[in-house]
């Protein structure tokens, strides 16, 4: 009798034929001895399996190694249940929260009766390295709801996770060595596989991020395939811990958030507010020249139109309470801060009638919204409540959609490209699972936005259920000066607005039409960019755009005239100069001008004020000078803030 086959197809489009039952392992074998010894996962019809688990009949596999991006999520989830294995021996009461892999790492929650502390940190990766010298096997077993709160009854953080399972979730532990975890998977095949990790650091966590539930305690921790990998992320944490916003935006005095004023909240001190205000001139000088138009609008406004609008019902938890409203308005009447600009812009467009020869119109607005961001997420600039949108709203005609995100890509190539020199990629993000309209309008926007890309040449990854509620968007994703990759510009193609809000156009056959509208935003938020801005430029701005220019450093009080006299050539030449004549060393303020990033130090000794030249300094140069006429030295400042250049010209 012949035994029963099972068939699968691999990534080449050939097929192999196993024996029924036979496991990723047994298909790896199959394939070469060389595959097997380096198979990590498993890919079955588009799902990451164990190695383990036995092949479905008729399914499409690809076998996972170090050399897929895959692999290294399952390494790290691999290692957070690693992690948990050793702080279960040296904590044996820790009750256990959950342990995903992240970007660059992993982390795992565990509520304990003290905080970990360095030297607790020390010893869990020591023992972990014990772990991974057992080998233990990652062990796949599904099991009933029964067996399941069984297993886990002495903790609760997992029971809570169990009744949370919906009736017809495949529930399964895992095993390695003595720890056993309530976990979805997939796994390495043993812990031997897991060499090279680092844990990097504690913190509190709250419990499923419940502001309301008990404070855990989560431990992070980065794991790579090879050494080297290992060595060079934790160099590029490094420098990151060197460039942090919140650590350089003191020393700068560019920011702060205060106690008084609330969380995510920034106060922007006067050199903050500069490069606030020369990112405003800049995005509203490009676009003001594109055709679009400034508007403004108020804070807050009556809760009915974001009810209107499908804001209020899917984004409330992100909302601030309603307020009441005024004396004199109708009882039952409240109000929200906005937390975004559409609705008020989609008012200013219905306020009059148009026609297809006013479109496209372009409404823009860099505008304070407010977003009710859980305490636990915020994060210096780069999480906040209070946020400054350099937003617009463009209402077109659909023969208008590839035209406009054309220039928008033209905008985006402008700003973060050549002005910022940024790298950046595209994603398409399509619909999320909580969506305002009909498939069919989805797959009309999806089709608008993808064309466009492809008539423009882009290449562009899809972002699977990463679009708006109201539509699908473009995203922009840029990478810094090490390496990490940022969200930046978005923009988005909404059908389903104007539909809510009845908007119309009279046609060239002199019926109303129904326009759609982009949302747009170049920076994203201004906190945001900002916060990037000064860890990408480790706080060194380009001349256009740092808040002091120039500093004016006379020798001693007999050149101080003189270098008053250059200090006011520059001013009144737009440059943003200081004259510092503090009694203290020349090498002191040199100092000092150096700390603050100042991209230029102009000193003037007795030669100078006599021959009417600066001795320049450029930012980083050490002790090179440069001695240039006064008119020169002015030229060449105002080349390199009119080009906005990311290069000294002086």
């Amino acid at each position: 009798m012949v035994a029963a086959e099972i068939r699968v197809t691999l990534p080449d489009g050939s097929e192999k034929r196993l024996p029924q039952g036979s496991t990723g392992a047994d298909l790896a074998k199959a394939i070469g001895p060389g595959l097997a010894k380096a198979a990590l996962a498993l890919r079955v019809n588009g799902s990451v399996w164990d190695l383990a688990r036995p092949l479905p009949d008729g399914a499409t596999v690809a076998i996972l190694t170090d050399r897929d991006p895959q692999a290294l999520e399952v390494l790290r989830h691999s290692s957070a249940h690693v992690l948990a294995t050793a702080v279960r021996q040296l904590f044996p009461r820790a009750q256990i929260g959950f342990g995903p892999p992240i970007e660059d790492g992993f982390y795992y929650d565990f509520e304990v009766e003290r905080p970990f502390g360095p030297e607790d940190l020390e010893a869990i990766e020591k023992k972990m390295a014990e772990v991974v010298k057992a080998d233990y096997p990652f062990v796949r077993e599904e099991v009933s709801r029964t067996e399941a709160k069984l297993r886990f009854k002495d903790d609760p953080l997992k029971l809570e996770r169990i009744d949370d399972l919906g009736p017809n979730e495949v529930i399964s532990v895992y095993t390695d060595g003595p720890f056993v975890d309530l976990c979805r998977g997939p796994h390495v095949p043993s812990t031997g596989r897991i060499k090279h990790f680092k844990l990097l650091h504690a913190a509190g966590a709250y419990w499923r991020g419940d502001e309301r539930r008990q404070m855990l305690q989560r431990i992070y921790g980065t794991a790579w395939f090879t050494k080297d990998d290992l060595e060079g992320y934790l160099r590029r944490l490094d420098e990151a811990k060197k460039r942090d916003h919140r650590v350089l935006g003191k020393q700068l005095d560019l920011f702060s958030i205060q106690e008084d004023v609330g969380p995510g909240l920034i106060l922007w001190h006067p050199k903050g507010a500069m490069l606030n205000f020369q990112l405003r001139r800049f995005i509203e000088d490009v676009i003001l020249e594109r055709g679009y138009q400034l508007v403004y609008t108020p804070n807050v406004t009556r809760e009915e139109l974001f009810l209107r609008s499908g804001h209020l019902p899917l984004y409330a938890e992100n909302q601030f309470p309603a307020m009441a409203a005024g004396e004199g308005e109708a009882e039952g009447v409240r109000y929200r801060v906005k937390p975004m600009n559409c609705p008020m812009h989609i008012l200013i467009y219905a306020s009059q009638q148009r026609s297809y020869r006013d479109l496209p119109i372009r409404l823009a607005e860099i505008a304070n919204v407010y977003r009710n961001e859980r305490s636990g997420t915020l994060h210096g600039m780069l999480r906040v409540r209070g946020l400054s949108m350099d937003d617009a709203h463009l209402f077109l005609r659909e023969d208008q959609i590839e035209q406009e995100i054309f220039q928008l890509l033209d905008i985006v190539e402008l700003v973060l490209g050549k002005t910022f020199g940024l790298a950046y990629r595209l994603d398409l993000a399509t619909r999320p699972a909580k969506k305002l309209g009909s498939d069919a309008t989805w797959d009309q926007a999806e089709r608008a936005l993808e064309q466009a890309l492809k008539h423009r040449g882009a290449t562009y990854r899809i972002d699977q259920g990463g679009g708006a509620f109201y539509g699908p968007k473009i995203d922009i994703k840029f990478n810094d000066a090490i390496g990490r990759e940022w969200q930046g510009a978005t923009i988005q193609l909404d059908f389903e607005q104007p539909e809510r809000f009845k908007l119309e156009y009279t046609g060239e056959d002199n019926r109303p039409h129904r326009p759609v509208m982009i949302h747009r935003a170049i920076y994203g938020t201004l906190e945001r960019f900002v916060g990037f801005l000064i860890e990408h430029f480790a706080g060194a701005f380009p001349l256009w755009l740092a808040p002091e220019q120039v500093r004016v450093l006379p020798i001693s009080a007999a050149q101080a005239p003189a270098a008053r006299t250059l200090h006011d050539r520059l001013r009144a030449a737009g440059i943003r100069a200081s004259l510092d004549e503090r009694s203290d060393t020349l090498n002191y303020r040199i100092r000092d001008a150096e700390l603050h990033k100042v991209p230029y130090m102009a000193v003037v000794g007795q030669r100078e004020a006599e021959a009417g030249t600066a001795a320049v300094r450029a930012r980083g140069a050490g002790q090179k000078q440069t001695v240039l006429p006064v008119p020169d030295f002015v030229t060449k400042l105002t080349d390199e803030v009119r080009t906005r250049s990311l290069t000294p010209l002086v």
